[in-house]
């Protein structure tokens, strides 16, 4: 039942899916995260790759790649169980694919390890996850309209994220508070937005902290009155995120 569910949920967000993969960021994923399979299946090149197979075949997996891959196969399935949109599915996917490659690619020639790795750092340094641009009922906030905004009407409660543009995690959640916000959004509930990589006076007056060792980004504060009443992920007293899955 399991599968058959899983094979309708993809049938379903096909068309988003192709439509994901035909930009840049994702296409270019999609095939950084398929090199080593093109390269083991390709003729003209396998044959000149070294194989630990018996039958000296050069151009299909041997034993230590399947189990490489059996590996990539069961982390990306533990990741994607707390993973909450199609986004973060496919992320996982490619970053654990292109770890995978790394190992495969060093494994059987030094230079196409570092040629994949020069490649993938390129690709890091050109080519940024596409922002959300979809509809949504969210105010954008700055290091000063967030107090004025939170002390305007103490009647009116604010949910805030704290996000970063660098996050991929926080680029990932942008379309579940986008959704979110145009469910919920009424005279008595208000969403909001600030981008703490820019404004860092708001980040330290609110105690949410920038660095990606503390994985507090994306964090989402309900205020009132400028009071913060709920808060999530909380932090612990070393000042890292504790763990937490988001439910609607």
């Amino acid at each position: 039942m399991g599968l058959i569910s899983g094979l309708f949920a993809f049938v379903f967000h096909l068309p988003q899916i192709y439509k994901w993969l035909l930009k840049p960021y994702y296409f270019l994923s999609f095939l950084l995260s398929v090199a080593f399979l093109a390269v083991r299946n390709c003729p003209g090149v396998c044959e000149h790759l070294p194989s630990q197979r018996e039958d000296g075949d050069s151009c299909n997996f041997d034993w230590r790649e399947i189990e490489i891959l059996m590996f990539l196969s069961a982390i990306v399935m533990m990741k994607n169980r707390r993973a909450i949109t199609l986004e973060q599915h496919l992320g996982n996917i490619f970053l654990f694919s292109k770890v995978a490659n790394v190992v495969l690619f060093f494994r059987v020639d030094l230079r196409f390890g570092l040629l994949y790795i020069t490649l993938c750092v390129v690709f890091l340094i050109t080519c940024k996850p596409p922002m959300y641009m979809g509809p949504e009922y969210i105010t954008y906030f700055n290091d000063k309209t967030i107090d004025e905004e939170m002390e305007r009407d103490s009647r009116v409660t604010w949910l805030v994220e704290f996000y970063a543009n660098w996050s991929s995690e926080c680029q990932c959640f942008a379309p579940v508070f986008a959704d979110l916000s145009l469910k919920y959004n009424c005279a008595g509930l208000k969403f909001g937005k600030i981008d703490i990589g820019q404004y860092a006076a708001a980040a330290e007056r609110y105690k949410v902290s920038p660095s990606p060792l503390s994985k507090q980004l994306p964090s989402l504060l309900l205020l009132q009155g400028g009071r913060e009443f709920v808060r999530r992920p909380q932090v612990d007293k070393k000042g890292r995120a504790v763990s937490w899955s988001f439910t609607e």
